[in-house]
């Protein structure tokens, strides 16, 4: 399987800021800007190897600045590290006023997917070349949030063994 560059991958999506997208700070909210997120990063996986992906983890969104109604916002995302069937998808999200032109980094997330195959099972991906210095320092980086994710699930699956499944209603307080 030939390995290729995060370029491939590469998405970018830029889109106002409507009155429906903000909360009741006047800002966008944060749910949207999540699931737009997953969206964008969704795509990434997918052309980066050409499968059916799914979103395997939400690893970090990060709110750095908020969104204006004033602004638009531009998310680019794509694959900067890749396990066996795994990808690790980064987006950065940056809003620009758009009357002064100013731009800031309002956001960044990282997200894992997992390409499946036919049957939907996991399914081996391609390797990733880095090019400019933000990839390089992403893909250097990412080993050490692989390791950090994967004893986050661990934890997760812990909690998961330990919490219940019944009904509200039949829950007894003790």
């Amino acid at each position: 399987m030939e390995a290729k560059y995060c370029k491939e991958s590469r998405v970018i999506r830029t889109s106002r800021v409507f009155p429906n997208d903000v909360n009741n700070h006047n800002t966008l909210f944060g749910g949207k800007l999540m699931s737009d997120v997953d969206q964008i990063a969704s795509i990434s996986a997918a052309r980066h190897s050409r499968k059916e992906c799914v979103t395997a983890s939400t690893d970090s969104v990060d709110f750095l600045h908020p969104v204006q109604p004033t602004d638009s916002v531009c998310f680019e995302s794509y694959v900067t590290w890749t396990g066996t069937s795994s990808m690790e998808v980064f987006v950065k999200i940056i809003a620009e006023d758009l009357k002064s032109g100013k731009r800031k980094m309002a956001a960044t997330a990282l997200l894992t997917f997992v390409a499946l195959d036919e049957q939907k099972r996991p399914t081996r991906v391609p390797q990733v070349i880095p090019e400019t210095e933000e990839e390089k320092k992403l893909h250097e980086t990412a080993p050490e949030r692989a390791r950090m994710r994967k004893e986050r699930k661990q934890k997760s699956k812990e909690l998961a063994a330990f919490l219940t499944t019944n009904q509200p209603w039949d829950l007894h307080i003790m």
